[in-house]
């Protein structure tokens, strides 16, 4: 087990957005989260890289613990890389010294090494032609698989995806989904926010229904998807499906 939720509880004044939620991962594992707008889902996801805080329970990754004391946060980023929604390059950075930036100044890599490394992601998420452009140079598809190309210089043992390809155009959206599963086959532990319900079905070992900051069903997907066995879950799956 790389991941252990316990009972963890994450306010925003007096609403739950989590809601005493436990959760475990093994390594290589690949979790879909889905449901509704506003239900607690990228929250959790902020919690395990302690981008929330928790206020109650705790969240022990590859050993290190995450509780409401905030300890060993600096350690748990290492370990845990993330790609949002929005993709958070620097504008006047090139896609090179994007991907260079944070292994020089976390990792503390020669310049040499960083660029070796950053050089065999982009060529891995198809942009080695792109090495020298800028972020306005870029599509949507092309700016957010540059943001995981960057997560990934990082070396983390678990990859975090929120709502990736929500802000990208619908053509666009196969591009970077066809990375994440790549990584998906190659063994990267994987939690995953999102709304492709196709991707989910396709990469995922478990499916998660999370409403209301609590997790409703837990399945495989082909229990959750086909079979599911909460009404909540029923009425979501309607409307998505």
């Amino acid at each position: 087990m790389i991941i252990d939720v316990k009972n963890i509880v994450c306010r925003f004044d007096e609403i739950a957005a989590v809601d005493n939620v436990s959760l475990a991962v093994d390594k290589g594992e690949v979790v879909c989260i889905i449901g509704p707008s506003g239900s607690g889902k990228s929250t959790l996801l902020r919690c395990l890289n302690a981008l929330e805080d928790i206020q109650e329970g705790e969240i022990i990754i590859d050993g290190f613990r995450i509780d409401s004391r905030h300890k060993e946060i600096h350690q748990i980023r290492l370990e845990v890389g993330m790609v949002f929604q929005n993709f958070n390059l620097f504008p006047h950075l090139t896609v090179l010294k994007n991907v260079n930036l944070a292994q020089r100044v976390v990792r503390k890599r020669k310049r040499d090494e960083a660029t070796r490394i950053s050089n065999e992601l982009l060529n891995k998420v198809g942009l080695t032609d792109k090495i020298n452009a800028f972020p306005g140079q870029l599509s949507g598809g092309q700016k957010q698989r540059v943001a995981i190309a960057r997560a990934l210089a990082m070396n983390p043992k678990i990859m975090l995806f929120d709502e990736v390809t929500s802000a990208l155009d619908p053509e666009m959206i196969g591009e970077v989904l066809e990375v994440m599963k790549q990584l998906a086959k190659e063994g990267m532990t994987m939690l995953v926010v999102t709304h492709e319900i196709g991707f989910a079905r396709e990469v995922a070992n478990r499916i998660i229904l999370i409403d209301e900051g609590k997790i409703v069903e837990e399945g495989t997907p082909e229990q959750v998807l086909d079979n599911p066995q909460n009404q909540r879950t029923r009425e979501f799956l309607g409307k998505v499906l």
